[in-house]
């Protein structure tokens, strides 16, 4: 045996299998979101301000405006909330928040980004999830995959980002057919 390969043994023996998977969990998700949900109500608040800001310069009947802006404002809080998961989950396969977090979300099929439809099942799901005191998050305690009831919904899987993770090397592995 040539030095190499003895090298190659020593340094592989105590590392996990570049091809292994790792399932991400409810507490590093969760972390995600809520840096994802800051991010969403920081934006929300700016343009609330600069809407408040333009509002008081003009003069205009505030009675009957006040109404019809939340209403304006909430429909757009939804727009916008919807918007960013679908676009950030079917383009990257990570929200900033993951992104920092390590993490990213794939199909559990194949190992692809989710496409737009999807990504808008899973939100759709999320929401359910979070319906009924959070319940819909319990199976990423125990399922073995850790999905949730989003995650089951739009057969989605949510996995370290091999990439972030090790530095910058190959490509993610494919997330074996079960």
């Amino acid at each position: 045996m040539n030095a190499q390969a003895v090298a190659a043994r020593v340094h592989a023996s105590g590392r996990e299998d570049a091809t292994e998977l790792r399932y991400e969990g409810l507490v590093t998700r969760g972390i995600a979101f809520t840096i994802d949900a800051a991010i969403i109500d920081l934006v929300a608040i700016a343009v609330a301000g600069a809407v408040a800001l333009t509002l008081s310069v003009l003069s205009v009947p505030k009675d009957s405006l006040d109404t019809v802006l939340i209403a304006v404002g909430g429909a757009l809080f939804l727009v916008w909330s919807v918007g960013y998961f679908v676009t950030f989950w079917s383009t990257t396969g990570q929200t900033p928040g993951s992104r920092l977090m390590r993490i990213t979300v794939h199909t559990a099929g194949g190992g692809d980004v989710l496409r737009p439809r999807r990504a808008a099942v899973r939100f759709v799901g999320l929401v359910l999830a979070a319906i009924p005191l959070l319940a819909g998050f319990v199976p990423i305690l125990f399922d073995e995959r850790r999905r949730g009831l989003h995650d089951m919904l739009a057969g989605t899987v949510v996995v370290e980002d091999s990439e972030l993770s090790r530095g910058s090397g190959p490509s993610p592995p494919r997330i074996p057919r079960r």
